[in-house]
């Protein structure tokens, strides 16, 4: 199947002739929202546009397609495969990830049990967010994440949709194969919403370089120790920390040798410091390298890189 094919093939028959029509490129397309009785709007190049049923893309809301629940139900149908059921446990999360390291975001009426979320019902909105692998997007970072044939104890700080998820990847990918800067490393990864490697029966899809091991759909803190614990990694990487069973497991990195490399939501250093958990990280100079990217000249955008002790060593550009 063509890689266009691969994202169509998630969506009812009408969008997908829609989209098809459009002649999009996926390299550029980030983002489809599909809300009943809305526009059917998508991220393309950064910026948002709705779509015509003819495919055309416009900022004119009035003349663009409207998602009825039918396309919303075919939709959910193509997704999970005819088998909404299987993917219970990952809907109560908010979401479904899908071959391809693609999520689908979800939302609807919240069905709550004993303060526990059971399931969701009447899903009326869908954002689906495609996956991009962009192969040498940490060609830029990577001699300030290693430091004389050693890899640096490494955070990505970044807002949502800055691609930090994109840098990590491919940071992953180059330091598992090795570079100029340092030889290759064993690396675990922790992928707990299959969107690193974008797993699918076990295999990822995206290539995290030849001595990577991945724990698919596996709760950060809890995969760490079981890397630790099974595979002997060098290097362990994760997404989006913030929890303190997090913390936790990451001290346990670290007290073993091994080296980590993490990403946090977050806009600058200033941000990150106003959040207790990572307050602590920083005061204890846990991490020896930070990463700050944006988005003014587009996703991808680093603004600038510390050290330890929050002093700069790279501007932006």
């Amino acid at each position: 199947m063509e890689q266009q094919e691969q994202y169509l093939q998630f969506f009812s028959p009408r969008i997908r002739e829609i989209l098809r029509r459009g002649g999009l490129s996926q390299e550029e397309l980030q983002e489809i929202r599909m809300r009943a009785e809305r526009p059917l709007l998508i991220l393309y190049g950064g910026k948002e546009y709705a779509l015509r049923e003819d495919g055309t893309l416009t900022q004119d809301l009035s003349g663009a397609y409207r998602v009825s629940r039918e396309d919303l139900r075919g939709t959910l149908e193509c997704v999970s495969g005819y088998s909404l059921y299987a993917f219970d446990e990952e809907m109560k999360q908010g979401f479904i990830t899908v071959s391809g390291g693609h999520r689908v975001g979800l939302a609807g009426k919240i069905v709550m049990e004993d303060g526990k979320i059971q399931c969701i019902r009447y899903i009326s909105f869908l954002n689906i967010r495609l996956s991009h692998q962009v192969r040498g997007c940490a060609d830029r970072v990577l001699p300030w994440v290693t430091d004389r044939g050693e890899i640096c104890h490494t955070l990505i700080v970044s807002p949502p949709r800055c691609g930090k998820t994109t840098l990590l990847r491919d940071l992953i990918r180059q330091i598992s194969d090795g570079s100029a800067y340092a030889a290759g490393r064993t690396v675990g990864v922790v992928d707990e919403r299959s969107e690193i490697g974008g797993s699918c029966l076990g295999i990822p899809q995206n290539d995290l370089g030849m001595r990577t091991d991945v724990l698919d759909c596996c709760a950060k803190a809890e995969g760490m120790m079981m890397l630790l614990r099974s595979m002997a990694p060098q290097v362990i990487a994760v997404d989006e920390i913030g929890s303190e069973r997090d913390s936790q497991a990451i001290e346990s990195v670290i007290r073993c040798g091994c080296r980590l490399l993490a990403t946090a939501h977050g806009n600058s250093l200033e941000d990150i410091r106003r959040r207790p958990l990572l307050a602590r990280l920083l005061e204890a100079e846990t991490f020896e390298r930070y990463i700050i990217l944006g988005n003014g000249a587009g996703p991808g955008e680093v603004r600038a890189v510390y050290d330890r002790d929050g002093k700069e060593m790279r501007g932006g550009g």
